[in-house]
Parts: structure tokens; C-alpha cells; sequence
């Protein structure tokens, strides 16, 4: 087994980790190492060949592409470390050590003095919604497909039905129309989009495509090749009323169903998972239940901005390289961050109110789209923070940003206040 050392070692090579790389080194510290699985560094930005990212870090739109290779010049410039080809086995926490295994360094040891988890997401496939019918040909979910038309030059299908409404299926719905094919239709189950809404403006709206809210598909017709959908609107409880249904003639199917976070090493080294994101729980510094183990960007929770992302990562790479140099004080006071009315999620979930650092931002989510709302961030009676917005949408990341010096009660509760 080769034995190696670093100060902060960092596992996935994406826009999180990249990010988190270049905090650290930034910070001071010495030996910064990214152990990535794919022979290449850029995560999902890499088949991300459309533009739209880097509006709020670098003020202009990029490609998916272009973004990432931003992040790969400063880390290059700053003397960021990679094991490419690396598929890592096990984090142990407790030794700080991760073990993984390439073709290039066999089976390695790296011991750290701080790890940041950085693996990102994957999506829900059809067998995680348990859509019945046959099993033929044509059926992707909507990265796979955009992975095969944007890298490998490979056309999935020429008719196509998108269950969800998610960023990456509304996203192939347009990719797919500029290679010709014709998408005949994009199926919600919720009454409301999950995705951005620029993204219904730009890839829906613009290319004719309708989007049936309230509905879904209920069996998939096809022996070697997909030839249907069924597709009926669902009543109050998403169920679907099956006399109404219809059959739409379609020879792909792509699922936009959702993303998970990649959490199988996060549990399998005890760290303590929030039911909610199903990513670690993690406090202001993005640190873990685990205190020399951080975890930044969608691994924690999933992000509708790669922007977030990188400024999340930053956080967790910052304070990783302080942890691993001892600047990094021992939590003293740890308040929860508590959900109130329409709030899915927080993110932090706690913050170390004895660190009298300034600014805190707390990423949350709803539950239902409203109209006339203030996000309020408060501790007890006090307001610690503000905003109005004209419309609020689970498809949507919100935030407030806090300052932890007016923290004095025993919770900070994040709430969205209907407006009279």
C-alpha cells in the first residue's frame, strides 16, 4: 500500500472541490490534494456544455466548461496536488485517513489533517419512482442522455417525453430541440416547477414545449424500443386519475426526477446525516458531526446555482486548512437553526455562537411557492435579518445572511411571513 501525507485532502475534483482546493490553499495551507475518480477534473460541468454559470462570481455567463477550467487554472497556480483515476474506499474519521484505489497508485493510504468531503450528486432513476411497464430501449435519465449527446456525440432519440421538471431535464428538452429531435412534452407531478424559472423561459417557453403541471406518467408501452407514455393528471394527493389518461406517442423517455447527494462514504464513516437533505449536518464552517471531517457543495444539500456551490466550498476549504494548521477553535456553543412556517431545510443546520465572526449565510428552501412574502431570520423576539421577495419556489435556493454577533437566544429560526 503507498502511504502519503497532506494537510487537507479533498475527495471529488468538481466545481465544489476545486473550490474548496483553492480556499485552503489560499488559507495556507501546504499540501493540498484532490483525489478525483474520473481522469479529469470539472465534476457535471464537464458535459455542461450550455451557458448561464458564473453570473454572480465572475459577472459574465459561461459554459459549464469554461467554468471549471477558471477554477483548474488557480488551482494549477497555487500548487493544488491530483490523484486522478482514484475511486476512494472509505474515509476513516477517526485516524483521518482515506483510503482509495487507480491504476496508477494501486491501493493508497492518504493521512490528512483535514478532509472535505466533495463528491456531489446523483439522480433518481426510474426504478426509485417505480414507473410500470415494459423495460425497452430509450429510456435515460436526463444526465446520462445529456452525458452521451454532449461528450460523445451520441443522439438518444428523435421523440421525446421528460418526466420532471428539474434544471437538467427542462435543460435537455432545449439541447434535444437543437439536435433536431422533437419533445413532445415535459410531465410535472407537483403543481409547480421544480427547476429555475429562467430555465422555463429559456428552454421551455422559447422552444414551444409544453409542460403539463399536475400530471405524470403511469406505464411505459414498448418491447425492444420505448413507443408511449401514459400520461394522466394526478388529484389533491398525486394520485393519478387513470380514466383520464392518455397515450403519447414517444420513443425516449428521459427522468429529471430529482438528485441525491453521494453520501455512501459520509455513512459509512458515522457521520451524522440530516433526514431532510439526506447530506451531512454541517455548522457555519461547513464542518461535520466529525470535526476534522468537512463537506461542501451538493453533497450536502443539492444546489440550484453552481455559484452557491462555490461559495459554500470556499467555506469548508477555508476553515478545513485552519482545522489542519490548529487555527480552528473547538465548537463551544452550538445553536440550531430551526425551519419555520413554509421553510423545507436549513443549511447550516447549527452555528458555533461563541465564534464572534461576523457573517453568516443561511441557505434554505421551501415548501410551497408563495406570492408578497419577507424571509425572516430571528433569535427569539429579535430579527436578526430580512428580505422581501415578490415570489418564493421550492425549484429555487433562498438565503439570508446573519451576523452571529446578535446571537444570544438558544435557536435562530428561519421563517417565510405572508405578507397582509
Amino acid at each position: 500500500m503507498n502511504n502519503m501525507k497532506c494537510d487537507v485532502v479533498i475527495i471529488g475534483g468538481g466545481p465544489a472541490g476545486l473550490a474548496a482546493a483553492i480556499a485552503a490553499k489560499q488559507e495556507g495551507a501546504e499540501k493540498v490534494l484532490i483525489v478525483e475518480r474520473d481522469h479529469a477534473l470539472g465534476g457535471i460541468l464537464q458535459q455542461c456544455i450550455h451557458p448561464g454559470f458564473g453570473l454572480t462570481r465572475f459577472g459574465e455567463e459561461l459554459t459549464g466548461p469554461e467554468y471549471y477550467s477558471r477554477f483548474v487554472d488557480q488551482a494549477n497556480e497555487l500548487g493544488v496536488e491530483y490523484m486522478l483515476g482514484a475511486m476512494v474506499l472509505q474515509v476513516n474519521n477517526e485516524t483521518n485517513e482515506v483510503i482509495c484505489t487507480g491504476s496508477e497508485y494501486g491501493l493508497a493510504c492518504i493521512q490528512a489533517g483535514s478532509i472535505v468531503l466533495a463528491m456531489g450528486c446523483r439522480e433518481r432513476t426510474r426504478a426509485g419512482i417505480m414507473v410500470p411497464g415494459t423495460r425497452p430501449s430509450g429510456l435515460f435519465t436526463a444526465g446520462s442522455a445529456q452525458r452521451l449527446v454532449n461528450r460523445q456525440n451520441i443522439m438518444v432519440g428523435k421523440k421525446v417525453v421528460i418526466l420532471g421538471s428539474g434544471d437538467i431535464g427542462m435543460i435537455m428538452a432545449r439541447r434535444m430541440s437543437l439536435e433536431g429531435a422533437k419533445v413532445v412534452m415535459v410531465v410535472e407531478l407537483m403543481d409547480y416547477l421544480a427547476g429555475l424559472t429562467r430555465n422555463r423561459v429559456q428552454c421551455l417557453d422559447d422552444f414551444g414545449i409544453p409542460l403539463k403541471l399536475s400530471h405524470t406518467i403511469t406505464r411505459i408501452e414498448g418491447d425492444e424500443r420505448v413507443t408511449g407514455v401514459w400520461v394522466a393528471p394526478v388529484d389533491e394527493n398525486k394520485k393519478p386519475i387513470a380514466e383520464q389518461a392518455e397515450l403519447v406517442e414517444c420513443d425516449t423517455v428521459l427522468f429529471s426526477v430529482g438528485l441525491l447527494p453521494e453520501n455512501e462514504l459520509t455513512r459509512k464513516a458515522g457521520i451524522e446525516i440530516n433526514p431532510v437533505t439526506n447530506g451531512p449536518a454541517v455548522n457555519q464552517y461547513m464542518q461535520t458531526s466529525s470535526p476534522s471531517v468537512f463537506a461542501c457543495g451538493n453533497v450536502v444539500h443539492v444546489n440550484d446555482l453552481v455559484d452557491n456551490v462555490s461559495a459554500e466550498s470556499a467555506v469548508a476549504g477555508k476553515y478545513a486548512a485552519m482545522y489542519a494548521m490548529g487555527k480552528l477553535k473547538d465548537a463551544q456553543k452550538n445553536v440550531p437553526c430551526v425551519t419555520g412556517r413554509n421553510v423545507r431545510y436549513l443549511c447550516p443546520q447549527s452555528i458555533d455562537a461563541n465564534q464572534k465572526d461576523g457573517k453568516v449565510t443561511l441557505y434554505f428552501r421551501v415548501l410551497q411557492p408563495e406570492q408578497k412574502v419577507t424571509l425572516v431570520a430571528r433569535c427569539g423576539d429579535e430579527i436578526l435579518a430580512k428580505h422581501k421577495e415578490i415570489l418564493v419556489n421550492p425549484g429555487e435556493m433562498n438565503h439570508l445572511t446573519i451576523d452571529t454577533n446578535m446571537i444570544s437566544g438558544s435557536d435562530v429560526t428561519v421563517e417565510v411571513v405572508k405578507e397582509a
